[in-house]
Formats: C-alpha cells, sequence, structure tokens
C-alpha cells in the first residue's frame, strides 16, 4: 500500500481562493479539490492520502476539522487542526468529536511559534492519542525562524510520547541544518520538498535516509505543490532494498496510524 503522507484538500467552494494563497513560485499539480486529488491518486499508484486541514484562526478550527472528518476514510485519512487560541481541552475535543487521527501544525500559515506555551499545552494534551503533523522550515522568502531545526528537537525532547512526523526532512530550505540538529532524533520525517525531491542531490538524501533510519521515513508529496507520481519514482531510484522502499511508501506511516 502507498500512502502520501502529505496532501491538501478543501471543499470545492474554497480550494480555488486557498491554493491561490501557496507560494507562488510553485506549479500546481492539480486544483486542491477532493475529485482532483482522486485522479491524480489512481494516475500515480497511490492507494490512499493523509489530507491536512489548516485553521489560521481559532474560530475556523472545528469547520476544519469536520471538512477532515467528512473525507472517505477507505482513501483518505483526514487530519484536522489545532489553534493555540483555544484551549487543550477545546482543541482535543474537536479531533475527537470529528475521528480524526491527528492535526497539522504549521507555524507560518497560523502566525505561531513552535515555543508557543499555549501550543506545547496543546501538544502535551494530544500525546499517546493523536499523531500531529508539523511544518519545519522555511516557505517561500520566510526563512522559518518561528518553526527551526532546532526548535523541532526540543519538541522531540520535551514530548517523547507525541507521534510527531516533521515534514521536509526536519527542514525545508534548511536541509543540511536539519541534517545536524534532526537526524538521528526519534522522529518520523516526511520526504516532501517542493517542487520535487529529485531537486536535491539523491546521494545526499540517500545518506540521510541511512543516517536517520528508513523504518521512520514517510513518503510525502505536499500535494498539489508535487506530483505524487514523480516523487514516488524518485524514491524508488534511490536503490533502497525493497522492503525499504515499501516502508517508506507506506509501511511506517501505516504502523504510526495504526492503519
Amino acid at each position: 500500500m502507498i500512502i502520501d503522507g502529505h496532501t491538501h484538500v478543501y471543499p470545492d467552494a474554497v480550494a480555488r481562493k486557498a491554493i491561490a494563497g501557496s507560494p507562488a513560485d510553485l506549479k500546481r499539480f492539480g486544483d486542491g479539490t477532493v475529485s482532483s486529488l482522486t485522479e491524480v491518486m489512481a494516475a500515480s499508484g497511490v492507494d490512499r492520502s493523509v489530507c491536512l486541514g489548516i485553521a489560521n484562526t481559532p474560530d475556523r478550527v472545528d469547520n476544519a476539522n469536520r471538512f477532515a472528518g467528512s473525507l472517505d476514510p477507505s482513501r483518505f485519512i483526514g487530519f484536522g487542526s489545532v489553534h493555540p487560541g483555544l484551549s487543550p481541552e477545546q482543541n482535543v475535543a474537536s479531533l475527537r468529536a470529528h475521528g480524526l487521527r491527528g492535526a497539522k501544525v504549521h507555524p507560518m500559515f497560523q502566525q505561531l511559534t513552535l515555543d508557543d506555551p499555549r501550543l506545547l499545552a496543546t501538544l502535551d494534551a494530544m500525546s499517546g492519542e493523536f499523531a500531529v503533523i508539523v511544518h519545519v522550515g522555511g516557505a517561500g522568502e520566510d526563512p522559518g525562524d518561528r518553526c527551526s531545526p532546532a526548535m523541532l528537537a526540543e519538541l522531540v525532547r520535551q514530548f517523547p510520547r507525541l507521534d510527531l512526523i516533521a515534514c521536509h526532512f526536519g527542514g525545508y530550505k534548511r536541509f543540511e541544518e536539519a541534517a545536524e540538529i534532526v537526524i538521528g532524533l526519534p522522529v518520523h520525517l516526511d520526504t516532501s520538498w517542493p517542487p520535487s525531491l529529485a531537486t536535491l542531490d539523491p546521494r545526499r538524501v540517500r545518506e540521510i535516509i541511512e543516517k536517520h533510519g528508513p523504518e521512520r521515513i514517510c513518503f510525502a508529496s505536499d500535494w498539489p505543490m508535487a506530483d505524487p507520481g514523480a516523487e514516488i519514482a524518485t524514491i524508488r531510484d534511490l536503490g533502497f532494498s525493497d522492503d525499504d522502499t515499501a516502508a517508506i511508501l507506506g509501511g511506517n506511516l501505516a504502523r504510526l496510524l495504526g492503519l
């Protein structure tokens, strides 16, 4: 089973506006709707996709979670949103009410930092029950100082019971910094690197995966900002064993989420 661990879908009525707010320098490989992602999955051989909901204000959290929870569970794995403007109890209650396995935290979009005490309180409340996918590193012209590899490393140390998945190998546009700080820590990393993982040196990517452990690497495209089919091909071309490749492409995430 191939699982794409990082996709973004929106209700049809708002998808165009939502995608328009994404980095302008990245090509789109779909329109952000469920039907578009379904077509891309069929073309690329993806069996299931993790769909990430992100609310930039507290009042939008429950709507984002309701939509994520409404997705077809045979194809999609809904991840909702949490926000430090809500209490830990409110955040957790919303995730539970909509049957979600976890939440996405995006410090840039949500205008927060990874060391915000309010966020830390919610992450503590989620530990042992929910997984958290967190954006780490830059975006566009923003260097990502509010979600740096060092801040991620502190989260890993502070919440050992939290199932944490760090996007972009632990540091988008800060790859070597992440290699020094994050690689080797007990945290899962996703492979998303828009516009493509193929823009990185494949030998260096393989070195990083070998050092971190293939069993803690999860395939992720960041659709619609990258083409899942091309990303799968790039992972296969890294030359890992069939077992390790299968684990990266879906087995690790299936185990982590109890699928």
